[in-house]
C-alpha cells in the first residue's frame, strides 16, 4: 500500500480550510446585513417620516423631532409675527379684537404684564375705544438661547408707531424686550365657525405649538420665565 506523504496531506486541507472560513465570513456578513435591515425597518416604524406639503405645491419628507424641540427660525418667526399681530391695529382692525385673539398665544402671567404695558403706552384709554392706530416695526430678533427643556429666550428690538386723530404724524415708542418662549403639547388657538382674518393669522402662528411665557425689559438679569 502506498502512503501519502504528510506534507501533501496538509496542502490538500489548507484550501478546504480557506473555503470554509470564507463561507463563514459570508454567512456572518449576511446575518449582519439582515439584522441591520430589521433595525432600519423598526426605526422607521417607531419614528416614521412625515410628509409635509408646502404652500407652493411642493411636498417634502421630514424626519421626526422630539415634541419639545423647535428650530431657531421657527422660534424667531413666532416671536416676530406674534408681537407684530398683537401690537398692530386700526379702526378696521380694532385693538380689542386683535388683543382678544392674539393674547391666546401668551401664558397667563405674560398676558397680564403685556396688557398693562400696552395700556400705559396708549394712555387716555385710546386702546379701549379704538381712538389710536398702531404699527409694530421689528428691527431685530436675536438667535434663541435655550434656558430649559422646551424653553428659549430671545431679544427683540422694535418700535411701536402710534397715530391718533390729533397726531397724524405719530410718535415712536421703543419696544425692546427679552421674550421667553416655551413649547406646548397642543395647539393653543382654536378657530370659530366664522373666523376673521386675525383668527386665521393667530391660528397659523399657533401651529408652531409655542407660547410666550414672559416678557421683560432688556436690562432685566432675572428674566427666566419661571
Amino acid at each position: 500500500m502506498q502512503l501519502i506523504p504528510k506534507k501533501n496531506h496538509q496542502k490538500n486541507i489548507l484550501p478546504l480550510f480557506a473555503v470554509g472560513t470564507f463561507g463563514l465570513h459570508v454567512i456572518t456578513l449576511l446575518l449582519l446585513m439582515f439584522h441591520w435591515s430589521l433595525l432600519q425597518q423598526l426605526s422607521r416604524h417607531l419614528m416614521p417620516q412625515s410628509l409635509v406639503q408646502l404652500v407652493d405645491g411642493n411636498a417634502i419628507t421630514v424626519n421626526p423631532t422630539p415634541n419639545l424641540e423647535r428650530y431657531p427660525e421657527t422660534i424667531r418667526r413666532f416671536v416676530g409675527q406674534t408681537m407684530t399681530l398683537m401690537l398692530t391695529w386700526s379702526k378696521q382692525q380694532p385693538p380689542e379684537t386683535v388683543w382678544e385673539i392674539s393674547s391666546q398665544l401668551l401664558a397667563a402671567g405674560a398676558k397680564q404684564k403685556l396688557q398693562s404695558e400696552i395700556m400705559n403706552v396708549n394712555s387716555t384709554n385710546k386702546f379701549q375705544n379704538g381712538g389710536s392706530e398702531s404699527v409694530l416695526i421689528v428691527q431685530k430678533i436675536s438667535q434663541p438661547t435655550k434656558i430649559g427643556e422646551g424653553k428659549w429666550k430671545v431679544e427683540m428690538i422694535a418700535h411701536q408707531l402710534i397715530f391718533s386723530n390729533s397726531d397724524r404724524l405719530g410718535k415712536s415708542v421703543q419696544f425692546s424686550k427679552q421674550i421667553i418662549v416655551k413649547a406646548t403639547d397642543t395647539q393653543v388657538i382654536s378657530l370659530p365657525d366664522l373666523p376673521l382674518t386675525w383668527h386665521v393669522a393667530a391660528y397659523r402662528l399657533g401651529e408652531a405649538r409655542l407660547e410666550i411665557s414672559d416678557i421683560c425689559e432688556r436690562q432685566d438679569n432675572n428674566c427666566s420665565g419661571s
